[in-house]
């Protein structure tokens, strides 16, 4: 049996850590997208009524509004989930690249094991 080397187990956590660290952001980003396009699909559809007030839901109740005021807060909701997407993204490429790294030094690492067996 292989005998354990520290190293190499520290290695292999951080590699998991950062799996789990790059399937958590890609899970987020996913979500705020579908947010973005529901979103879209609200900005769509008050585009489409010729109402000046409207109804926009706040946690549980529904709230009267200007068409204008929905508008904008739906472009903002809209414009802070696509700076958390990119910034998502940004972390996704930075682990991406964590990884590829860290997988390099555990192959060289396992290489002289492989002989072994």
């Amino acid at each position: 049996m292989q005998q354990n080397n520290p190293e190499l187990e520290k290695n292999l956590m951080q590699y998991q850590n950062l799996e789990k660290q790059l399937q958590s952001a890609m899970l987020q980003k996913n979500q705020l997208q579908l947010q973005v396009n529901e979103i879209d699909l609200a900005i769509k559809e008050l585009s489409k009524t010729s109402e000046e007030e409207v109804f926009k839901s706040i946690g549980a109740i529904m709230v009267k509004t200007t068409k204008e005021n929905a508008q904008k807060d739906l472009e903002d909701r809209k414009k802070m989930s696509e700076l958390r997407i990119n910034s998502l993204t940004k972390q996704e490429e930075q682990l991406k690249s964590k990884l590829d790294e860290l997988r390099e030094v555990l192959e060289a690492s396992l290489k002289p094991h492989q002989g072994a067996k």
